[in-house]
């Protein structure tokens, strides 16, 4: 499905990311990021002449539309950045002099204008927030936007904590535009990673800002563990903890057997760094059996020669992209596995009872089995 993002009589061919997984209702660009676009081109001349930082640019529809600013671009998400790229060239728009950045790589180069679609959590505002204290000056503009019912004075007071003074414009189709006043002498601290302990065996369980379950064990991920001995043989064999967040659940597999290979996969940069850290505060003896990936599910697996080599994935799904609640990503996770295992593997699941994951894994693999049940959660699993 292709969609067109037209004002002020320019036009941006936008999809979402990936293309085979489209939606009639789904649209790759929201109200908040026409409002942003409109002010910038009527009060800053399109932001022209100047260094410009877009933020949070989940479907590349800000990117397209300025790149001939040169921006750089930062985000936490891989998929964010894939789908930015994809826009881009479908809108045949020069990527050479975009300069494209991951969370966990802060960048300090002075900038004249922030563009930040504000997130889904305030961690990962108020980390981004800080993150861009070394770049921006009493004479740096920064505008955010966002829908106006998710933009509470909590929020705005991050803004004021981490930046300086600031104030939000009218509501435009339920949308908001924030606006912040850099005071350039604020240097607070970052209160991330936010530390907590599992209880049997005691780890030290770090999280960086935008990480899912950042200050207590996920209740999915905790079922999945109190039966993980009812779940296949982890010894030599090479496992992928997929969506892995933390990287609990691949922790849990080194500390407690032998696998010959463990592989840490999500689509969010902070989350992959998370799990790395955790490995190496806590059994950074088996640190040498990890390999950690960012990627859209297992996408880049499906595009390498000799790719199922894998004997067993452990899955927890998430069922939402960006602020769109969907089962997509878990389809995409199931049949991702289902091309990276060899002949035998398995798929462990670990869902809300309600979901209608046996049915997709029935019709998938042909077979599926129920591990263990709760009054919320169950965890099936399938073999190739």
């Amino acid at each position: 499905m292709n969609t067109r993002l037209a004002l002020l009589n320019k036009n941006i061919q936008l999809v979402r990311y990936p293309e085979t997984l489209q939606h009639p209702s789904w649209q790759a660009w929201d109200a908040a990021d026409e409002y942003l676009i409109e002010h910038v081109e009527q009060h800053l001349d399109g932001a022209k002449g100047k260094s410009v930082r877009i933020v949070n640019d989940d479907f590349g529809a800000l990117t397209c539309w300025f790149a001939s600013t040169k921006p750089t671009w930062v985000s936490d998400s891989y998929v964010a950045k894939q789908a930015c790229l994809l826009n881009l060239s479908k809108n045949k728009l020069d990527t050479t002099h975009i300069v494209f950045n991951d969370s966990v790589s802060p960048v300090s180069e002075k900038i004249d204008v922030v563009l930040l679609k504000i997130p889904k959590t305030n961690a990962l505002l108020e980390q981004q927030l800080i993150d861009l204290q070394p770049s921006v000056d009493s004479s740096t503009k920064v505008i955010a936007a966002g829908k106006a019912a998710l933009i509470p004075k909590s929020m705005l007071a991050l803004f004021e904590k981490h930046l300086g003074p600031t104030t939000t414009s009218l509501a435009k189709k339920k949308a908001r535009l924030v606006f912040c006043e850099p005071t350039a002498d604020k240097a607070n601290p970052s209160p991330y990673p936010t530390i907590w302990y599992t209880e049997k065996p005691r780890f030290e369980i770090c999280n960086l800002a935008n990480v899912f379950a950042r200050q207590q064990l996920d209740i999915g991920a905790r079922f999945m563990l109190e039966h993980f001995k009812k779940l296949p043989s982890f010894n030599n064999k090479t496992i992928v903890d997929l969506g892995c967040g933390n990287g609990v659940l691949g922790l849990h597999v080194l500390n407690d057997s032998n696998p010959k290979k463990v592989i840490f996969v999500d689509e969010s940069y902070m989350a992959v760094a998370s799990a790395k850290l955790n490995i190496e505060k806590n059994i950074p003896d088996k640190l040498h059996l990890c390999e950690f990936r960012v990627d859209n599910c297992l996408e880049g697996f499906r595009q390498e020669p000799n790719n199922n080599q894998v004997d067993l994935v452990l899955c927890n799904p998430p069922f939402h992209q960006q602020n769109t609640i969907t089962d997509h990503i878990a389809w995409q996770m199931f049949t991702d596995a289902k091309a990276t295992l060899n002949k035998g593997g398995q798929l462990c699941v670990v869902g809300n009872r309600h979901l209608d994951y046996p049915k997709k894994l029935k019709r998938l693999f042909g077979n599926t089995s129920v591990v263990a049940t709760g009054k919320k959660f169950s965890i099936l699993s399938t073999t190739k």
